[in-house]
């Protein structure tokens, strides 16, 4: 199993907002954008910061892919 972050990518569309605007709005770094952009493990700390900007529950981003 993995996560998948399409969710968020989706998200981000709805709400025009680029990659680089996301890091702006919830404190990360392009490189965690980075590495959600590849599917790689990233801390709850940067999905909480997320959802936090985004005004959204993790659900709303991440899911489990089988």
């Amino acid at each position: 199993m993995r996560f998948s972050y399409n969710k968020l990518w989706k998200l981000l569309i709805d709400k025009n907002l680029s990659k680089k605007e996301l890091a702006e709005k919830s404190g990360i770094s392009v490189t965690s954008v980075s590495k959600l952009s590849k599917g790689a493990n990233v801390n709850t700390d940067i999905l909480l910061k997320i959802c936090i900007a985004l005004n959204c529950d993790i659900s709303d981003i991440v899911e489990i892919i089988k």
